[in-house]
C-alpha cells in the first residue's frame, strides 16, 4: 500500500568530505626500510631482495647469503615473513610450486 503522506527529499552531507579523503589518499606516507627495526639477517635478506631486482627465490637468497644448499630455503623464510608483514618485498607465485620476491 502506498503512505498518503508526502515524500520529502533531504540532501545530506557526507561525515567526510571528499576532497579530505582525496587528500589523505594523496599524503600516503611511505614506509622506509629505515624506519622499521630489522634483525641483521633480516637486512642481509632484503639487501639480498634489492640486488636482484628480477626476482630471487627462498634458495637463492640463502645461497647468496653463504649458506648451505640443503638448509638456504629455510634460513631466509624466516626474514622474508617478516620482509612481507612490512610491506618491503612482494611474493610472486610463478608455475606449481615456484615463488620469487621482489622489493618494493
Amino acid at each position: 500500500m502506498a503512505s498518503s503522506e508526502p515524500v520529502v527529499k533531504v540532501e545530506t552531507n557526507p561525515a567526510v568530505p571528499t576532497e579530505a579523503v582525496k587528500a589523505n589518499v594523496e599524503n600516503k606516507v611511505e614506509v622506509k626500510a629505515s624506519d622499521i627495526a630489522l634483525t641483521p639477517k633480516q637486512q642481509q635478506v632484503l639487501d639480498i631482495v634489492i640486488a636482484n631486482a628480477e626476482g630471487i627465490n627462498p634458495k637463492g637468497i640463502g645461497l647468496e647469503a653463504g649458506q648451505e644448499e640443503s638448509k638456504a630455503a629455510s634460513w631466509a623464510t624466516g626474514a622474508l615473513k617478516k620482509l612481507l608483514t612490512e610491506n618491503l618485498v612482494q611474493k610472486e607465485q610463478l608455475s606449481g610450486n615456484k615463488v620469487i620476491y621482489k622489493a618494493l
